[in-house]
């Protein structure tokens, strides 16, 4: 009975393979729909922002791009648009979650810079979106560190290329194709990091901070902790990086040594080397 099986179940698989053409296979639900293939994010990782390219903020001031920055903090860039029906919320919100983890504030330890890729958008909507986001964040001595922006076309679109995000009206959705990237960008308006999708963790997110203001925020252990991390840019996260861990491991273990020896090393000068 068994040999039965087995001899019916190789027919079939033998069946199979022969009637399988790759040739003439057709693969579905693989293909980019075409409103999507100009949509994406090319990474310009250390490239220079113009900060002097003006843009909106949510209190109607008009001002260069540099003025959000704050001079000597990290920014948390996103280019979005406050009428979007999906996207822009979910992740304008994943952001806000993973910040609310954080021990630091807005305004003290970072900057938040949204900027809308829809020029005609105005700064009433965008003072509306920052009310709303600034209420679920719950920490109101954060609200110096939000900035909601709105620009001209040519500046969003000059924003856009520096920083790699492609997007593109679709007139028959009523809405823009784009992608969900935040960008960590350093105090003097160079990208240091790309944080692609929904989801940051809080540890990639901190890390991607500190790493970008050079060590001048966080604490001493969280400065430390940044030595033995490494951002793999494959799972989108810092992972434990062997080599600075073996450094660290070999620094103490000196230290140790340092620790013991040094007083036996005085006591052998003091007293003078032991007889035989």
């Amino acid at each position: 009975m068994i040999r039965l099986v087995l001899a019916t179940a190789l027919a079939l698989m033998t069946n199979a393979a022969l009637a399988y053409d790759p040739v003439n296979e057709t693969v579905t639900g693989h293909a980019l729909p075409k409103e999507l293939e100009s949509v994406g994010v090319e990474e310009h990782l250390g490239a220079q922002l113009n900060l002097d390219l003006e843009f909106t903020d949510d209190k109607g001031v008009t001002a260069p791009l540099g003025r959000f920055f704050g001079g000597h903090k990290p920014v948390l860039m996103a280019m979005v648009y406050y009428n979007c029906p999906s996207l822009c919320s979910y992740h304008l919100n994943s952001i806000n979650e993973t910040i609310k983890q954080l021990k630091w504030t807005t305004g003290d330890q970072f900057e938040i810079v949204a900027v809308s890729m829809d020029h005609s958008e105005t700064a009433d909507l965008a003072a509306k979106k920052k009310h709303n986001y600034l209420a679920a964040y719950g920490r109101t001595e954060g609200e110096k560190g939000w900035h909601f922006l709105v620009g001209n076309e040519a500046n969003v679109k000059a924003l856009a290329a520096q920083l790699g995000f492609k997007f593109h009206w679709l007139p028959e959705k009523k809405q823009f194709a784009h992608a969900a990237v935040a960008y960590v960008i350093t105090p003097n308006g160079k990208i240091s990091r790309y944080l692609h999708g929904l989801g940051t963790d809080a540890n990639t997110m901190k890390y991607s901070l500190l790493e970008a203001s050079n060590g001048k925020i966080g604490s001493i252990v969280e400065q430390v902790m940044m030595f033995c991390f490494q951002f793999d840019p494959k799972k989108n996260k810092y992972t434990l990086y062997a080599w600075n861990m073996m450094r660290i491991g070999g620094i103490l273990m000196l230290l140790m040594l340092a620790v013991i020896l040094i007083p036996l090393w005085k006591r052998e000068n003091l007293f003078g080397s032991p007889r035989t």
